[in-house]
């Protein structure tokens, strides 16, 4: 097996990401997983001149933002084990750091294993346990005996989780419920923003000027949505907004970037004479020459409906287009919209409220563009180079503390 090591220390990711592997060296990996791997692997072999690699498990169907790619084009090392396959006993051999996803189960003996190994390990974390418990009861799958039983499983596996935690060298929380969560678990433990918005693709002077020009001529206010339409993600709250924004006789429209199984119902109520013509369904599209000049160029504010409080990268990707968000209180869009200021929080699940506050953002485009501003702003700080750069840095300094202090 490959170690993926070159001259410096070698970095070992292991990772939930989806993979289709095709044969001949051809697979289909999720875009923005395979954008975020390429930009760790060029940083750490800046950092330590050493190589990254990264484990993931086969598997046989599609996904809705994936790609096909050349494995060897990928610019880090892939490591393919079969579906449901426990981590090789040689796996950790001559590597200097593993980062281990801890959404995933099946990797709680590696403080064990890396202790033995000589390698430092860095778990990631972006769901707390109250996301997971809510992700199976929104199941719609499931009876109320196998939710029973999930739950009981993932209390379990949250004790383990904790425990792993406290022996690991460091922890990486991805968004504010994860880092508040589990900070007290592990000293080393680091906050940071994930998301796809380089700065390059931040929303440039002119197009917020374009925008500012736009509203306060009195345009319609144009919404937009993108994501998965399921109902652990409030899709289902879409159109009951729109509706209620059409019947308080607000201009506006509503464009929905997106695939799940909520879209053939999306679809046929778009159609309702009541929403005809204002909200519009969009297949997935691609995110850096499509949805990202969309949100830049033809939208004003950010329609959230999210429940839960998982960090999801929409967030701080529409806020570096420019917009502001209005969406349902969950942990992540409240506290990231402290730290902002970048839009607006109504209760959870309140869709009355939302539309409210929607109607009377309308009405006042100011408001709008003021928080776009302070959206872009802060996205444009916690960008994807920024937050990369900021996560190999702390891996970097925790190999250089486990090594006694000499450079990695």
């Amino acid at each position: 097996m490959d170690k993926g090591t070159g001259s410096g220390p070698g970095l070992l990711l292991i990772a939930p990401a989806p993979v289709v592997d095709h044969g001949q060296g051809r697979l289909t990996l999720d875009v923005k997983f395979t954008d975020g791997m390429r930009r760790q692997a060029a940083l750490w072999a800046g950092l330590t001149g050493g190589k990254a690699a990264v484990v993931l498990w086969r598997g046989t169907q599609g996904m809705p933002f994936g790609a096909e790619y050349a494995q060897s084009d990928l610019g880090f090392d892939l490591i393919l084990l079969p579906q449901g396959a426990p981590l090789p006993d040689d796996l950790l051999a001559g590597r200097a750091v593993v980062a281990a996803s801890a959404d995933m189960p099946g990797v709680w003996d590696l403080p064990q294993a890396c202790a033995t190994a000589g390698a430092a390990l860095v778990y990631t974390i972006e769901y707390t346990l109250q996301t997971r418990l809510q992700i199976v009861g929104l199941d719609a799958s499931r009876g109320v005996l196998r939710k029973g039983w999930s739950a009981l499983w993932t209390l379990r596996q949250e004790r383990q989780r904790r425990r792993a935690f406290r022996r690991a060298d460091a922890v990486q929380a991805n968004g504010f419920p994860a880092f508040e969560a589990y900070r007290g678990l592990n000293a080393d433990t680091l906050l940071y923003l994930d998301s796809r918005i380089g700065a390059g693709m931040l929303a440039t002077g002119a197009e917020m000027q374009a925008r500012a020009a736009r509203l306060q001529a009195g345009a319609a206010l144009r919404l937009v949505h993108s994501g998965r339409l399921e109902p652990m993600k409030g899709a289902q709250d879409l159109l009951p907004v729109a509706r209620a924004l059409a019947t308080r006789g607000v201009d506006f429209t509503l464009d929905i970037f997106g695939t799940g199984s909520l879209a053939p119902v999306i679809a046929a109520g778009m159609a309702e004479p009541l929403l005809a013509g204002r909200v519009r369904l969009h297949d997935p599209v691609d995110f850096d020459t499509v949805l990202v000049p969309h949100l830049r160029t033809r939208a004003d504010l950010f329609l959230s409906c999210h429940r839960q409080a998982d960090p999801s990268c929409t967030y701080l990707e529409s806020m570096g287009c420019g917009l502001p968000v209005a969406g349902y209180d969950n942990a992540m869009w409240q506290a990231l919209m402290q730290a902002s200021g970048a839009g607006w929080a109504v209760p959870l699940g309140d869709i009355g409220a939302l539309a409210a506050q929607v109607a009377a953002l309308a009405a006042a485009p100011d408001r709008v563009l003021a928080a776009g501003q302070r959206a872009w702003a802060y996205a444009s700080a916690h960008d994807f180079e920024t937050e990369f750069a900021l996560r190999m840095q702390h891996m970097a300094a925790v190999l250089q503390r486990r090594q006694g202090g000499e450079p990695a």
